[in-house]
């Protein structure tokens, strides 16, 4: 019996403001160094500065198809890719999981970047299991706004005050709405329950 060439699942995780996109940007980019076929994705959602792009908040950016169903990364991603990039991953269902499997299976690198929690401190979408059948995972931490220690969550303001645990899960922006805080810095209303 012959053993099909494996590929693997490589997530980058954190807060907004952590270099989650700068970092999926810069695997990509060596993978093309590499001579490797790259694709990348992101949600249509995350329309902030352009759609034909994945764009870190440093500027630095790579070109991307936007998608709202999942099952067009894998009708995108044909036999010649090699390493497929997806970008926001949280904001997809979880049948995402599904097709990231199947792409893995085709023997696809895959690098995945998303927020690891939402706004409450809640895990985010498909990203707990992504987490946890990920060849590799790397936890990045933005800098508290408030006191500049590590920051692992991201704290959503509506004008100017912390955003309330029943509002909307997304809403997708950037600094007008959205700061990095550390667990001792970031307020919610009510507790998450996380059992």
């Amino acid at each position: 019996m012959l053993k099909k060439k494996a590929g693997l699942l490589e997530v980058v995780c954190g807060s907004m403001f952590s270099g989650k996109s700068e970092e999926l940007i810069r695997r990509l980019k060596r993978a093309e160094i590499a001579k490797m076929n790259v694709i990348a994705f992101k949600h249509s959602l995350d329309d902030r500065k352009t759609t034909e792009h994945v764009i870190s908040h440093n500027g630095t950016k790579i070109k991307a198809f936007a998608v709202h169903d999942s099952n067009e990364i894998l009708k995108l991603a044909h036999d010649q890719i090699e390493v497929v990039g997806i970008d926001e991953v949280q904001f997809f269902p979880k049948d995402v999981i599904k097709i990231i499997c199947k792409l893995i299976e085709d023997g696809k690198k895959v690098i995945v970047g998303g927020l690891d929690l939402d706004f409450r401190g809640i895990p985010f979408g498909p990203m707990p299991i992504l987490m946890a059948i990920a060849d590799k995972v790397t936890k990045l931490k933005a800098i508290c706004i408030e006191c500049g220690k590590d920051a692992q969550f991201s704290q959503r303001l509506v004008n100017g005050e912390p955003a309330k645990h029943n509002d909307p899960i997304i809403l997708v922006g950037a600094e007008e709405c959205y700061q990095a805080r550390c667990r001792g810095c970031f307020v919610i209303d009510k507790v998450p329950e996380l059992g």
